[in-house]
């Protein structure tokens, strides 16, 4: 009997540890998506800081020069496209505003070269 009752603490012991085994793997997973997260949101804070950045700078400049002599340009929407896509977010009708991975998407260049 008490070979048995070892065997049985022994195999309930198992049974435990592979539980534990799959909770930890649970938690190694999220905890990867909560990385991920993380590092997309730092970079799209990163952006947004630049953008305002520059944001900034260009009503200092605008500042400076009198409302009166202000134009605006037919083409000015699309350059503001074109420099949001170099700042690295999307410009396509599919994902409009989320930052890109750091690679072309091709309806955004498709967009781009239809409004030239």
């Amino acid at each position: 009997m008490k070979n048995r009752e070892i065997f049985d603490q022994v195999s309930d012991m198992e049974q435990r540890i592979g539980e534990l085994y799959e909770q930890l793997g649970d938690l190694k997973n999220q905890l990867s998506q909560v990385l991920e997260e993380n590092h997309r949101l730092a970079m799209e804070n990163h952006n947004l800081r630049k953008h305002l950045d520059t944001n900034k700078e260009k009503e200092e400049g605008a500042r400076e020069t009198p409302a009166s002599k202000r134009v605006s340009f037919p083409g000015e929407g699309y350059d503001n496209l074109a420099r949001l896509y170099e700042e690295g977010f999307h410009i396509c009708n599919l994902e409009f505003g989320s930052p890109r991975q750091n690679e072309d998407c091709i309806f955004c260049l498709d967009f781009l070269n239809k409004t030239k």
